[in-house]
């Protein structure tokens, strides 16, 4: 029986960012340089492939520092954690990474100037996210007010409309930062803005991409987990760019074939926490059942890498 033609849009760039790839690099250079096991403190990425990879070489997952020995490493994830959290672990005299995305730390360190300038901060983000808990919890409670939507701007009470800043969670979409940012300054005129945006380059990039392709494909798959900010954002962006088919994918067995019935062309993207290696395999699937043509859609490049750690790069001593 002939297959089907099918053609693959894959768009560029996609899946890891140098930040998930480096906090996975920390977790694994923990587990060699001290042995298993090694506390991680939320999932250190949201991706649930990766968190069991990691399981499997000697990582063990918590929520909290209180489910943690004192005697064992503990590895913070990449979103970013509140002031509070290393400030106990030391309080416990426990050894600790912190494997927050240094464009995350970015936000934290502007956050912190505002403040010492005795400015209050309007965080853009998402209520409950690790990122938005971690950027919130550098300052003192009420130093921080979150907003979501523009609606939440009309309903802000500030402590004085002189002396604002706002600051943003690097995984959002930057088309829906643009209406809230136009609602923050409409509201307060003299509301003090990042020098740069706060989305990162990768969220951005990802997000380019897929505009790329949008338009021009029947069906949009992303791969990543339901918990990913940045991979959510995708599937938002490729519906309002015109693939009005676009569905979050943790794997190749989420596939709803019946949904594909009579299509030819489908886009396929990754979130910033999403290995290629799950790409491959949704890949495959396709070419399992049709006669696949993949399209590669570059619209930048990366090559940005971050370093990890001192303490991660020193032998041990003794």
């Amino acid at each position: 029986m002939t297959q089907t033609p099918l053609t693959l849009y894959l768009a560029a760039p996609r899946g890891f960012c140098a930040g998930v790839d480096r906090a996975i690099k920390i977790v694994e250079m923990a587990i060699e340089k001290w042995g298993p096991p090694v506390y991680v403190r939320h999932e250190i990425v949201h991706n649930k492939f990766v968190v069991d990879s990691l399981k499997d070489k000697g990582a063990i997952f918590v929520e909290e520092l209180d489910e943690c020995p004192n005697d064992r490493p503990v590895i913070f994830s990449a979103h970013g954690v509140p002031k509070s959290v290393p400030a106990l672990a030391e309080q416990r005299e426990m050894i600790y990474v912190d494997a927050t995305c240094p464009l995350v730390s970015k936000v934290h360190i502007e956050a912190e100037r505002h403040h010492a300038d005795g400015l209050q901060m309007v965080m853009i983000g998402h209520a409950g996210h690790p990122e938005t808990i971690g950027t919130m919890g550098q300052l003192p409670e009420g130093e921080v007010l979150l907003v979501e939507t523009p609606e939440d701007v009309a309903g802000l009470e500030v402590r004085d409309p002189e002396k604002l800043a706002f600051i943003t969670q690097t995984t959002l979409s930057v088309d829906d930062t643009v209406d809230v940012i136009a609602a923050l300054r409409a509201r307060f005129p003299t509301i003090v803005g990042p020098h740069k945006e706060d989305i990162c380059y990768a969220t951005s990039n990802r997000q380019a991409a897929v505009k790329a392709i949008a338009s021009n494909i029947d069906a949009l798959l992303v791969i990543g987990a339901p918990n990913s900010s940045n991979s959510q954002r995708l599937v938002e962006v490729g519906r309002a760019n015109g693939c009005a088919y676009s569905q979050l994918v943790q794997r190749a067995t989420d596939i709803d074939w019946r949904a594909l019935e009579g299509i030819t062309n489908v886009g396929i993207s990754a979130g910033a926490s999403a290995p290629e290696v799950l790409v491959n395999e949704v890949i495959d699937a396709f070419k399992a059942r049709f006669d696949v043509t993949v399209e590669l859609v570059e619209t930048a490049q990366e090559n940005i890498e971050f370093k990890v750690p001192r303490v991660l790069r020193q032998a041990n001593v003794g």
